[in-house]
């Protein structure tokens, strides 16, 4: 069977058996979806999950539906950056993270210069025309919590900025059998009351909590624990993002590729997205792509995005869906 069946059964099984849940939005966030005169959404969603992707069997970037995966490509080497800020994306035209900087920003006008309130597209035609220098782009462009940063500059308590990946990283080429190769995003003092004042934001704590190598039988695995998962427009994303990690970290160690292994936690489907399930459910999956790496890449940093080539991705067409701007402290 086609392995993407496993996410669209996926589907199917939150449709069907889901637990119908209310969201956490913002004032702010509420008033948009009252000024359009629309019901706000609400989600459908199970516990406990997993899916596998064998890499042999191919890249694993949904056919059912075009995943814009120069995106995925993008925000994956701003996370190995361990950047905060947006400016990378947007210089690129990645939007993947607009809302949450402009809900921040948003959030401030409105409470403090009114007159300064700008729309989103606005907001972000600022951020992409100023410098990465400005205060005005150091400021509000920084999502402050997210997962490039605390994969590689994870705040020590003495001070030290830890890089998590860089460890598995060299610990593979040593000691490839150890079971010690773990990365954490979940850091509390960058969540809701938990966190500090000056870590305090208007991001979702890290949907993506701990991801794990392991070396079994001499192939090179990784596995995620995700413990909230959007599953039409997020995890389309999640799997190419991670199965392109493994492949990465798999040509730097020198271990051939094996399993992306996908645990979640709350797996949901968003009410506004109901409908866009059901068309994809009805596709048939067509085969996987292939990716192939620039081969004389051999550092995590040294990748750009030209060293990434797809080879046979024929999709079924995109099916748009509004992202919903969840969280807030």
């Amino acid at each position: 069977m086609h392995p993407e069946y496993q996410y669209l059964n996926l589907l199917k099984d939150i449709l069907e058996n889901g637990s119908d849940k209310k969201l956490f939005l913002t004032p702010e966030v509420q008033e948009q979806y009252r000024k359009k005169g629309e019901e706000l959404p609400f989600i459908r969603s199970v516990f406990g999950r997993m899916m596998r992707f064998d890499l042999a069997e191919g890249f694993p970037l949904l056919t059912t539906k075009k995943v814009f995966y120069r995106g995925i490509f993008e925000e994956l080497l701003w996370f190995l950056m361990g950047d905060s800020n947006i400016k990378y994306l947007v210089d690129r035209d990645v939007h993947i993270w607009d809302e949450w900087a402009w809900k921040k920003y948003h959030k401030w006008a409105l409470e403090n210069a009114p007159d300064k309130d700008m729309e989103q597209k606005d907001f972000i035609a600022k951020l992409k025309s100023e410098p990465a220098d400005s205060e005005f782009v150091k400021r509000w462009g920084d999502l402050i919590t997210i997962y490039g940063r605390m994969w590689r500059r994870w705040p020590a308590s003495d001070g030290r900025e830890i890089d998590q990946l860089g460890y598995c990283i060299d610990g593979l080429k040593d000691k490839p059998y150890r079971k010690s190769y773990v990365v954490s995003a979940w850091n509390p003092d960058f969540i809701y009351k938990m966190a500090s004042p000056q870590n305090r934001n208007e991001v979702p704590p890290f949907c993506h909590t701990t991801y794990q190598f392991a070396v079994v039988n001499d192939k090179l695995n990784l596995g995620l624990y995700q413990r909230s998962a959007d599953v039409f427009l997020g995890v389309p994303f999640n799997i190419a993002s991670y199965a392109l990690l493994l492949l990465m970290v798999s040509q730097v160690v020198g271990i051939p590729a094996g399993e992306f292994i996908h645990i979640f936690g709350d797996v949901h489907i968003y009410s506004n997205h109901f409908n866009q399930v059901k068309e994809q459910i009805s596709r048939e999956p067509k085969p996987f792509p292939t990716l192939k790496l620039n081969p004389d890449k051999k550092e995590i940093d040294d990748f750009v995005y030209e060293d990434f080539s797809l080879e046979g991705y024929d999709p079924h067409p995109a099916i748009k869906a509004e992202i919903v701007n969840v969280g807030g402290s």
